[in-house]
C-alpha cells in the first residue's frame, strides 16, 4: 500500500506547499499565480487553485470562482505592466483535451501582434439545424430534453 499523501507527486501542489520553487506573482487564500517555466511568451503566467483538483470536472465551484478572480486580477496586472497587444487564456482538461499537468491551471499568455503563436484549429460556421440535437441534449431548460 502506498503511504504517500495524495498528490505528493503533483508539481503544482509542491509549489503551493513550498516544496518546489516558483516565480510567484500573486497568492491569496485559495489561489497562486506564477510565471510558467516553459513560457511561450514573456509574462506567460499560470493560475492554480491551492486545493488539488485534477481538472474542471473536479474543482469546487468556490475554487473555480477564486481561480477566475485571480485570472482577472492577473490579466489586469499583465496589461498594466507588460502592455501586450492581446492576451490568450488557455485551460485544458485531461489527455484528450491537451492537459499536461493534472492539477487544474489556467494559462495567461500575453500576445504581441505577429508573434509566433497560432490557433490550434480553424473555425467554420455550422448550420443551426445541425446544432439543434446537441443543443437540446445540453439545454437545462424544462421540456428541452
Amino acid at each position: 500500500m502506498d503511504d504517500r499523501p495524495p498528490h505528493e507527486d503533483c508539481v503544482f501542489c509542491a509549489i503551493v506547499e513550498g516544496r518546489q520553487p516558483a516565480a510567484i506573482v500573486h497568492e491569496d487564500e485559495l489561489t497562486v499565480a506564477f510565471l510558467d517555466i516553459t513560457a511561450v511568451t514573456d509574462g506567460h503566467t499560470l493560475v492554480i487553485p491551492k486545493r488539488h483538483a485534477a481538472d474542471l470536472w473536479e474543482i469546487t465551484p468556490e475554487d473555480a470562482a477564486a481561480v477566475m478572480a485571480t485570472v482577472h486580477r492577473t490579466a489586469a496586472r499583465i496589461r498594466e505592466v507588460l502592455a501586450p497587444d492581446g492576451l490568450t487564456l488557455f485551460q485544458a482538461n485531461r489527455d484528450a483535451g491537451w492537459q499536461d499537468v493534472f492539477h487544474l491551471h489556467v494559462h495567461l499568455v500575453p500576445r504581441t501582434a505577429g508573434d509566433h503563436l497560432h490557433r490550434p484549429w480553424t473555425a467554420s460556421p455550422v448550420p443551426l439545424e445541425r446544432l439543434e440535437p446537441t443543443r437540446a441534449r445540453l439545454s437545462s431548460r424544462p421540456g428541452d430534453h
